[in-house]
């Protein structure tokens, strides 16, 4: 299945997008696409998109990522409303830190609970 979304390029604390059309089971970091379809910079507020192109490929059946497709609604290449994204939060790091400190809890209560020395 063919996917339009954003793969990240430029440097670090500068981010850039190109806007590739890509198959979705390949990862967006492996650089393969099929075609660039535009650009995105999120720093400098600027947009470049090849609107000929993406409406071709959405005819033929190619899916949006959801922020692609708030990014093409507000430059008035498709219509419909935007779609909300949830922003991912650290949930599961704070969850995995907890753990780690109740297995640091029990090692020391293992440690220091009925050791004799000879």
């Amino acid at each position: 299945m063919l996917k339009i979304r954003f793969q990240r390029v430029g440097r670090k604390h500068d981010p850039n997008f190109r806007v590739v059309l890509t198959d979705s089971r390949r990862a967006a970091q492996s650089g393969g696409f099929l075609e660039i379809l535009g650009s995105y910079s999120p720093k400098q507020k600027t947009t470049q998109l090849k609107d000929e192109r993406i409406k071709h490929w959405i005819s033929k059946g190619a899916k949006i990522s959801d922020s692609v497709h708030n990014i093409l609604v507000k430059k008035g290449v498709i219509q419909g409303p935007k779609i909300k994204i949830a922003i991912k939060t650290g949930e599961k790091s704070a969850q995995k830190g907890g753990q780690t400190e109740r297995k640091k809890e029990e090692k020391k209560e293992e440690n220091t609970g009925g050791g004799t020395k000879r």
